[in-house]
């Protein structure tokens, strides 16, 4: 049996499925980054220690709930380097799409920057694609922090996965 529609009827448009303009882009930039890790480059060192943070989303009130209880938090940047350099301790990246696709800065994250910032990280903007190769490109090209005296290691917790 088929449906038609009916005579004088206004034709239903499909909705269009929004595209995540800023997922895309950031895919990109990681593709990117495995790339010059292929190569050998300088930047491409930054792609084994650098990793998403998938804080955004839509999520069901409750997983919202359960993650916010394992520690989750609003406002943290959407990648982070764990390689310190140039006396930073690593680095934020807060990534946002190429304007004028971009988002707005949200309070909470202009807040976790500013705190990264203040605790010795690297805390950077990056709008598109172009500004965040930059970043990296900059931040990897600091020489790495060294870590003067002795490191401490920690007693509590189980050591036995050095082994």
């Amino acid at each position: 049996m088929k449906l038609t529609q009916a005579a004088g009827a206004t034709p239903r448009r499909r909705r269009s499925v929004p595209h995540d303009f800023e997922g895309s882009e950031q895919k990109a930039l990681i593709s990117w980054l495995y790339g010059e890790w292929r190569r050998g480059s300088e930047v491409g060192k930054a792609y084994p220690v650098t990793y998403h943070v998938p804080n955004g989303g839509q999520r069901k009130k409750r997983t919202g709930a359960d993650l916010k209880a394992q520690g989750v938090k609003a406002g943290v940047s959407d990648l982070v380097v764990m390689d310190a350099r140039g006396g930073l301790h690593g680095l934020y990246l807060e990534f946002k799409a190429t304007p004028p696709r971009h988002a707005a800065l949200a309070p909470t994250q202009r807040d976790w920057l500013a705190l990264a910032d203040q605790l010795g990280y690297g805390a950077v903007l990056a709008r598109g694609l172009d500004e965040a190769r930059d970043v990296l490109r900059e931040y990897m090209s600091l020489p790495p922090t060294k870590v003067v005296g002795r490191r401490h290691q920690l007693l509590a917790g189980h050591a036995n996965w050095r082994k």
